[in-house]
This record gives structure tokens, C-alpha cells and sequence, in this order.
């Protein structure tokens, strides 16, 4: 599967029509970001049932302020709407499985319940 290129105008349709995706924030002067891109496209096509997604920093500036992206690559990991993992460094093909696997592994229902009771928490304080 092709990876999907994210702007400010598309990420949050992306992120929310879509059970599980992964961002790759990158630069094309970026090093570690070309060594990665070939294992990022590898497990695209791997995973089908997960959206890989790129988003170029010089481009998209406001969106990776929004992230407070500081360095590249970064990944970014979401399912069913919630941040799974930002993890700024490229990871071997190996790596990427296992955190893709252990995304798969989570009982997503708990981590909504476990989000809903910090955020009530918070709110009375």
C-alpha cells in the first residue's frame, strides 16, 4: 500500500476515518529520514489494514508545531483517534513490527475508559 501524504488539511479526516495510522514526520534533507523511508514503505506494504502516512516538516510546519515535532524523523502512532506512541528516531524493520503488534494487542475499550476517568479527574480539580 502506498503511504498517504498528510497536510493540515487532511490529517484529521485521515486520523479519524481510520482505525489505525502511522505518521512519519521527515524532511528530505533529513539522513535518518531517507535511511527510514524504505522500511516505513516496506511495512506499508506488510500492514494493509494500517494507514502509513508521511508528513514533510519544511512543508507542513503548522502541523508539526501542532505535534511539537523537534526533531525527525519522528513517529507518530494513532488508534481509533488516541496517540498510541510519538517516538522521535527511526526504527529498524523489526522494531516498527513489534509496535505495530503491540498497537493490535490493546484493548482499545479500556484505554478510552482509562482516558474518560483521567480527563474527569482533571476536570475536578
Amino acid at each position: 500500500m502506498a503511504t498517504v501524504e498528510l497536510t493540515k488539511d487532511n490529517f484529521e479526516d485521515v486520523v479519524t476515518k481510520n482505525d489505525m495510522v502511522i505518521v512519519d514526520f521527515w524532511a528530505p534533507w533529513c539522513g535518518p529520514c531517507k535511511g527510514f523511508a524504505p522500511i516505513f514503505e516496506s511495512a506499508s506494504d506488510k500492514h494493509q489494514d494500517v494507514v502509513f502516512a508521511k508528513v514533510n516538516t519544511d512543508i507542513e510546519q503548522e502541523l508539526a508545531g501542532h505535534f511539537s515535532i523537534r526533531s525527525i524523523p519522528t513517529l507518530m502512532m494513532f488508534r481509533e483517534k488516541v496517540v498510541l506512541l510519538s517516538q522521535a528516531g527511526a526504527l529498524p524493520a523489526a522494531g516498527l513490527d513489534s509496535v505495530i503488534a503491540q498497537a493490535r494487542a490493546l484493548d482499545m475499550a479500556q484505554v478510552h475508559k482509562d482516558i474518560a476517568e483521567q480527563q474527569a479527574q482533571q476536570q475536578q480539580q
